[in-house]
């Protein structure tokens, strides 16, 4: 149950915890020095809860709640701290850490140390979970805080942050470290990496006079160096009034510090590059950047703790030494969550691009682009359009000049996407795409139905290339480029000839052939069918699962409300929240979460809504059409303004609708290829490979295939794997990041919106002001008429909700991507990149968005005030 630090290293984490796992490794690197001492291992942890009266019961309880549910996590922590504290030591403990102490000497002080197997991990840092005590004399001491310790694995907010991360309290167990004692000159941390940039190659140390506690208590403001290359590149030091130093019989105290010294510096510039040197040795034997605790003893210096910094966004694996520049495919794609193994592999042999996975997320590498002067400056405005701040931030690498190298000669950068030679502006080239895209389609379904087995993937692997066939057809791809380079020409043209902003939003209005708005106006349909019958309505209102479908027919009208839902189903069943990772749940797959979309729909509109908003869409299209046009003759040229005008009017509406049926096309390949993988993972449940169908997601395309070869699985892969993907989802991914770890997120670069105003991209022009409802969730959203959609994302499956709202503001998104194309669609005022947007506006505040000029307002006035007003 007493373990010598030198005994441990970082691989028995189970057996004495995180911390002092770490320690141990750190005094097996040659130069490191670490105070000498013990650990109490969880061996005898777990015997203390065993003994401890009423545990079982307790942690049953706490296991129950929420991590919101303040009070009682207070009330039960408090007696479990308690029950902990008041057991008596197991049979021989006491002896063997007092016969560990004897040889510091009886007056010898210690650190007593939490040290939790959940904490220092690579996903999870625990940083100032559970308890640490300084300076403890004596051994009697040092046992009553070793029960301390032990009993902080129950503090409030430990109890929390394992509630907040899905942590079983009853996987977590406790050791505890006890060190000699350090009395040191200065105290800090030091960062491996920056841990505001993330960049790799910057290192940071804040240092303080005295212990470390100072510094970590937030009672000194430290001095602050950062370093790059060996050399200290800033350097601020901090007036440090106070400082906390250990008392001779035990115990710390705060001091103050004599004047003249307040503002010396604690460490000297040799002594940083000194101890970020030793950092980088830390760094390079556990093998990422750390976050390091140091004391320095007449100038020699001590490592108190090493644990993984949790918070830094992985860098994609690069094969070579070179700088690299990595875009965030997800905020092309308008799905920033993290995704599955299996997903990810998925997109990757799908896409047009090399894709490069880290934190969960796809990158492209952009630096071939940037780097030649040929195709740098289109490749910057193809990215403004899409996402002004994804532009700043290459901008500002570029302009900055120390990553990215300018290429010479021919046939270094590689192409721009193009849709090459224009096309006739002629309906039947949609029609055309569109029925060899199904066509193809059909064919997949009908030649998958009968292979499986190895033989699957290799029937995959020929699917896949006629996956991107199609997709990089040159008419598919000039026919995607026809609608938007249209909708570029008449914004530009008719603010310079008329000064009208974003004209083409409202000449797109209800244009034909988009499948994703006329997805959100058929469940119009869906909810006409089930108005009339209120035994229906009221079912749904209490439908929790999904079989709900084969009861329908047991109630009055239950029958048409099935087959509606189900022809629903039929042609959009394949689509979902987040539908480009394979292994996201689809409508199909969980048809209740379309049904409290139905409901809103049922309440919100009257019979025929759908048909009504089209045909209005197109009324206002006409107006604005013959609007412009008018204007435009009575200009100098104006007949020939108008005639441009007019034949790019025709061609925007002919191929703007086109830009929606590519995804859907990929998501209708992606829900085949998903069926016959599930049904490959169901006969390896069946053959006892697999405990779950679901843990293939786990596994890349890939180890899938080699586990149907083999019928072999490491189960432990699939758990790291999981536990990999829960700390991808608390990670934002950056824009853009480099291969040096840093990410950029860029800025708006405006002084024309108001004090205090929230900036974005405008993609839908007008101005609406209504109530915010910030909704993370498709499935939990309460909508009512008026309201206005305020979300991190939109992929298609959210086109359903914009039927019922007034406007919309997202934190993702350009000109062209899905949600700003459906907006238009619908005539809805959107803003979209708006940085933070759902962390800024306040579920229920009323807000102003003003689609034309790219801005948000927030209203004066509280969300509760709103709600009192409705």
């Amino acid at each position: 149950m007493v373990l010598d630090l030198r005994e441990v290293d970082e691989t028995q984490v189970a057996v004495v915890g995180g911390k002092a796992a770490h320690l141990g490794g750190l005094s097996r690197i040659d130069g490191v020095r670490v105070p000498a001492g013990f650990c109490v291992t969880t061996a005898a942890f777990r015997r203390v809860m065993a003994q401890a009266p009423s545990i079982d019961d307790r942690l049953d309880q706490l296991s129950r709640l929420g991590p919101d549910d303040r009070e009682a996590i207070g009330t039960l922590s408090a007696e479990i701290r308690r029950s902990i504290e008041e057991t008596a030591f197991p049979d021989g403990l006491a002896a063997a850490i007092t016969g560990a102490l004897a040889r510091f000497g009886d007056e010898a002080a210690y650190a007593v140390r939490s040290s939790a197997t959940a904490e220092d991990t690579p996903t999870a840092s625990f940083a100032g979970q559970q308890d640490t005590y300084l300076n403890v004399v004596g051994p009697e001491a040092v046992l009553r805080h070793v029960s301390r310790c032990w009993a902080s694995l129950f503090t409030d907010r430990a109890v929390i942050y394992r509630l907040r991360n899905g942590i079983d309290h009853r996987a977590v167990h406790m050791a505890v470290v006890v060190q000699q004692m350090v009395f040191p000159d200065a105290a800090g941390i030091l960062f491996t990496a920056d841990p505001v940039s993330g960049n790799r190659k910057v290192a940071t140390v804040d240092a303080s006079f005295g212990l470390g506690e100072a510094l970590v208590s937030g009672l000194v403001n430290p001095d602050v160096f950062t370093v790059r290359d060996g050399e200290v590149v800033t350097g601020a030091v901090a007036a440090k009034h106070r400082a906390v130093v250990a008392l001779p019989g035990g115990g710390t105290q705060e001091v103050a510090i004599d004047r003249q010294r307040q503002e010396q510096p604690a460490l000297t510039e040799e002594q940083v590059v000194r101890l970020v040197r030793l950092g980088r040795r830390i760094e390079a034997h556990f093998g990422r950047p750390q976050d390091i605790e140091w004391c320095l003893v007449d100038d020699d210096f001590q490592i108190v703790q090493s644990r993984p910094i949790t918070t830094l966004f992985p860098v994609p694996a690069a094969t070579d030494e070179e700088n690299h520049v990595y875009l965030s495919v997800g905020h092309q794609q308008m799905m920033t969550d993290a995704m599955r193994p299996l997903g990810l592999s998925m997109w990757q042999l799908t896409a047009m691009a090399p894709m490069l996975e880290a934190g969960g997320r796809l990158f492209v590498d952009a630096t071939r682009l940037l780097a030649s002067p040929a195709s740098r400056a289109g490749f910057l405005e193809m990215v403004g359009k899409s996402d002004p701040l994804m532009r700043d931030a290459l901008d500002t690498i570029v302009d900055r000049g120390d990553l990215v190298p300018t290429l010479t000669g021919d046939g270094g950068p590689a192409r721009l996407p193009s849709g090459g030679a224009s096309i006739e502006t002629d309906p039947a080239i949609v029609t055309e795409l569109i029925e060899r895209s199904e066509a193809s389609i059909a064919a997949l379904r009908r030649d998958i139905a009968t292979v499986t087995g190895t033989a699957l993937f290799d029937f995959l692997l020929e699917a896949f290339q006629e996956h991107k066939r199609i997709l990089g057809e040159p008419l598919n791809m000039q026919a995607i480029m026809a609608g938007m380079e249209a909708t570029w020409w008449l914004n530009d043209r008719l603010y310079e000839w008329l000064g009208e902003k974003n004209a083409a939003d409202t000449l797109t209005l209800s244009a034909p052939g988009n499948i994703t708005s006329e997805m959100g106006l058929a469940l119009l349909d869906v909810a006409d069918e089930i108005r009339p019958h209120p035994e229906v309505v009221a079912f749904l209102r209490s439908v929790e699962d999904d079989g709900f479908l084969d009861e329908l027919p047991k109630l009055a009208g239950g029958t048409e409300a099935r087959e509606a839902i189900e022809a629903y189903l039929d042609r959009y069943g394949m689509r979902c929240v987040g539908e480009i990772d394979i292994t996201r749940p689809r409508w199909s797959e969980r048809p209740s979460t379309l049904v409290p979309v139905i409901l809103d729909n049922v309440r919100l509109f009257e019979p025929g809504a759908a048909r009504r908003r089209f045909e209005q869409g197109q009324q206002q299209a006409r107006q604005k059409a013959q609007e412009v046009v008018t204007r435009l003759r009575a200009l100098p040229d104006g007949q020939q303004k108008a005639d441009e005008t007019e034949r790019m009017i025709d061609r925007v509406r002919t191929f703007i609708g086109y830009r929606e049926y590519p995804k859907y096309g990929i998501i209708c390949r992606y829900f085949v290829y998903k069926q016959a993988l599930l049904d490959e993972a169901e006969r390896l449940v069946r053959a006892g490979v697999l405990t779950d169908r679901e843990d293939v997601f786990y596994l890349t395309f890939q180890e899938f295939h080699e586990v149907v070869r083999s019928h072999q699985v490491d189960d432990g892969l699939i758990r790291q794997r999981r536990d990999a993907f829960r700390s991808y989802q608390a990670l934002t991914p950056p824009r853009v990041l480099t291969s040096d770890g840093e990410a950029i997120t860029g800025a708006y670069r405006r002084d024309d919106v108001p004090a205090g105003a929230l900036i974005g991209v405008p993609v839908s022009a007008g101005t609406v002001e209504g109530r915010a409802r910030v909704i993370l969730d498709m499935a939990q959203a309460d909508l009512e008429a008026g309201d206005i959609l305020v979300t991190t994302h939109t992929d298609p499956s959210w086109t359903p909700l914009f039927v019922g709202i007034a406007g919309l503001v997202t934190e993702v998104g350009g000109l062209m991507t899905h949600g700003a194309v459906i907006a238009r669609e619908y005539g809805l005022p959107a803003v979209v990149s708006v940085l933070d947007a759902t962390r800024l506006i306040r579920d229920g505040q009323r807000i102003r968005v003003h689609g034309s000029d790219g801005y948000v307002e927030i209203l004066p006035g509280s969300a509760a005030q709103e709600e009192e007003r409705r």
